[in-house]
Order: C-alpha cells, then sequence, then structure tokens
C-alpha cells in the first residue's frame, strides 16, 4: 500500500512536471519564433532602407538644390563639354523647378552631355533647346568637327518635393 501511494505520488509529479515542461517548451518556441520575425523584420527594414535611399536620389528636395545643379553641372566634364547654370526659378507651389543651363563644345560632346541628361536619375522635362555652331570666320574648314557649339537648355526640374 506505502509503495502504492508513493507510486501514485510520483507519478502526478511527474505528470505535473510534464505538463510544466511542455508549458514552458511553448513558450520557448513562441519567444523563438517572435526573435526570428523580428530578426527578419530587421533585414527588411535595412533593405528598404536601402531603397530608399536609392529612390530618394530620384528626387531634389528643397534643402538639397545645391547638390542637384552640382550633379548636373558634374554631367558636362564626363562628356567632355562645359556647362554653367545661369538661373534657378522655382515655380508658386514650389513643386517644379526650372533651370537655364549654357554649354559648349563640341557638338558631339554637347550630344553626349544631352544624353547623360536625359538619362540622369532626375525626371527631366526639357522645355526649349537652342544649338548653335559658334565657330569663327577665319576657321580653315568649315563645319569641322572641332569647331565650337553653344547650347541653351531651360530644363524642368519634376521630381522636385518640398
Amino acid at each position: 500500500m506505502f509503495s502504492c501511494t508513493v507510486f501514485l505520488f510520483f507519478y502526478k509529479a511527474i505528470e505535473s512536471n510534464e505538463k510544466e515542461s511542455q508549458k514552458k517548451e511553448g513558450e520557448w518556441q513562441a519567444e523563438t519564433k517572435r526573435r526570428d520575425e523580428i530578426k527578419a523584420l530587421d533585414r527588411s527594414v535595412k533593405l528598404i532602407e536601402l531603397e530608399r535611399a536609392e529612390l530618394e536620389t530620384h528626387f531634389a528636395n528643397n534643402s538639397d538644390i545645391v547638390r542637384f545643379l552640382d550633379t548636373i553641372e558634374g554631367l558636362a566634364p564626363r562628356s567632355g563639354a562645359k556647362a554653367e547654370v545661369t538661373s534657378v526659378d522655382p515655380s508658386e507651389d514650389h513643386t517644379e523647378l526650372t533651370i537655364n543651363m549654357k554649354a559648349s563644345g563640341p557638338f558631339d560632346t554637347l550630344y553626349k552631355f544631352l544624353t547623360l541628361l536625359e538619362n540622369s536619375p532626375y525626371e527631366l522635362e526639357f522645355v526649349e533647346m537652342d544649338i548653335q555652331r559658334t565657330a569663327s570666320l577665319d576657321s580653315e574648314k568649315p563645319n569641322s568637327a572641332n569647331d565650337d557649339w553653344e547650347a541653351l537648355f531651360k530644363i524642368k526640374l519634376l521630381s522636385f518635393v518640398k
């Protein structure tokens, strides 16, 4: 009888410990799942942050107009042309920015510069463009490849944010 009582006591204790163990294991698995979800969320946020930074490079804020203008002017040396911004005019509602730009150099460099402008990360609309040859009259060969050309661009930055 004593043995049966001891057996039942230990049996109930083991059963109670098993239930407690299952409960703790469930809590442990839930915590592990929660930590894995937090890690996945953190990786997603870092990935989105990189995409967000890349997306923001396509927009020019009011505060970083200078960086935008430097980027646009920096395209000229890459093509071999010389360029300068002559005026910058924001629209009244500050959703668009109009830039007047003057570029000079051989025709092929101006064409490369225009191509670089068109393929810049910013959304640009070319409102006006005037390209003229400015070669001197005493040039040995008219229309030679080394003749200087001058281009006047009126560009509207459409991806401009307040």
